[in-house]
């Protein structure tokens, strides 16, 4: 089975590198897989990163039956340093992971999983199929084109990126080189927010007028420094492209606080709540308008800290509103005849009926998953592109990163999503494309 598996794995690199010389996709006969490979056969996963996100991962990957996983890396050995009010890293994941499978196997032990701090040797490791990304923002793209060149699959929480030039560059890597890449918006495999945009997409509210996200404001400068750096933590990779800074506990934190006292917070390394929480809500917003792969043609700023009634409007006129709408939800769609509102846990509409409408044969049904990491590990098999895929993921952040944008210089802009950047305005420009600190280049 070891052999079968190094084969098949082997193969998907090759074509990977194939892919990436040829500049073409590339599709992987049947034949290929030998009649002993059974479907069953798991995947095997590294993770990168196991701060506070990442370890909520590890927990639920690692419990999934078609998965092995066989290594992790992260720049802290392990503490509480930035993983919230419990104990986080390399050694405590790595702990985990060999504890399932002592459990899972009835042994008072296992070993079996690897650590690594440097990411380069990590994804030389042999086994590895795929690679589950949880960084702070600033080093996904970096993590996602090094992955790509080694030809593996991957999960990437998102936002997918911390500048649109990344994000464009994660999209080339991943189709170059062949790979599946889930971004990790969520939302759109819970049933409730995929109903609300199927009602809104077909016409159930009749012409819509404008869409309502419930996002707050961007990130600031971080202000903290001057703490000894943690034994076993390795700073200066954490801040990898990102510039030189002293070490503080608020700096590197991974609570999910945007406002003070966590990476989320700086913008150094995120934009904020407007990248965080827009990577979830305008990314519905847009799922729900049918505008995935597009953009807004101009983008007018909000008011206040949090930009309160940021407005991104399409070439079809109509607004994406960054507020909380008249109705309820986090994410409202407004028609003339009708509306729907749908959040975490809860949908709504301005009728019990329309949330019991039956949906036409000819209505366009959006793509369906029930578990965003399974959907995932699926597409991993079948090589389809999953429900939240990195074209999907570019544009969902691309919208947030405008509004970043336009917020800091407070001013009207607009917007050529075909060719990427600012129309007659080169210091809005500038600011598509963040600077790397070196050696980090894309």
């Amino acid at each position: 089975m070891t052999h079968v598996r190094i084969t098949r794995r082997s193969f998907l690199k090759a074509s990977a590198a194939a892919a990436g010389t040829l500049g073409m996709p590339y599709i992987i006969p049947a034949s290929v897989f030998s009649a002993d490979v059974k479907p069953s056969e798991k995947i095997a996963i590294g993770y990168w990163g196991t701060g506070s996100q990442g370890s909520g991962h590890v927990r639920a990957f690692t419990g999934k039956a078609d998965v092995q996983a066989v290594a992790v890396c992260d720049v802290n050995r392990g503490g509480d340093n930035y993983a919230g009010n419990r104990r986080a890293g390399r050694e405590p994941n790595v702990k985990v992971v060999e504890d399932a499978y002592a459990a899972q196997k009835g042994l008072p032990a296992y070993k079996g999983v690897t650590g690594y701090n440097d990411f380069r040797e990590f994804l030389r490791h042999k086994d590895l199929d795929a690679v589950v990304i949880s960084l702070p923002d600033h080093w996904h793209a970096l993590a996602a084109v090094a992955a790509a060149k080694a030809g593996l699959d991957m999960y990437s929480e998102k936002p997918m990126a911390r500048s649109i030039h990344e994000a464009r560059e994660m999209v080339k890597a991943v189709r170059r080189y062949g790979r599946v890449f889930q971004t990790g918006s969520q939302q759109r495999s819970d049933q409730r927010f995929r109903h609300a945009c199927e009602l809104a997409r077909n016409g159930y509210i009749g012409r819509i007028k404008e869409v309502y996200a419930k996002v707050r404001g961007i990130s600031k400068p971080c202000p903290f420094g001057g703490e000894p750096v943690p034994e076993g933590f390795d700073f200066e990779m954490w801040l990898g492209p990102a510039p030189a800074a002293s070490y503080h506990p608020k700096r590197v934190s991974g609570s999910y606080d945007c406002f003070g006292s966590a990476w989320r917070s700086w913008r150094e390394y995120s934009a904020g709540h407007i990248t965080d929480w827009g990577a979830h809500h305008f990314d519905i917003a847009q799922w729900g308008m049918g505008m995935d792969g597009a953009g807004p043609v101009e983008i007018t700023p909000g008011t206040g800290e949090s930009a309160e009634g940021l407005t991104f409007r399409y070439a079809n006129g109509i607004p994406l509103i960054k507020k909380q709408g008249p109705q309820q939800g986090d994410v409202q769609f407004i028609g003339d005849e009708g509306w729907v509102g749908v959040s975490r846990g809860g949908i709504w509409a301005s009728s019990e009926s329309l949330l019991s409408a039956k949906m036409k044969p000819n209505d366009t049904r959006l793509y369906e998953s029930k578990d965003h990491r399974q959907d995932f590990l699926d597409c991993v098999r079948t090589r389809k592109r999953p429900i939240c895929d990195v074209e999907i993921g570019c544009s969902s952040v691309t919208i947030c990163l405008l509004g970043e944008i336009v917020t800091r210089l407070n001013r009207p802009l607009h917007w050529d999503h075909a060719r990427g950047r600012f129309v007659d305005d080169q210091e809005a420009d500038a600011m598509v494309k963040q600077p790397m600190r070196s050696p980090w280049v894309l």
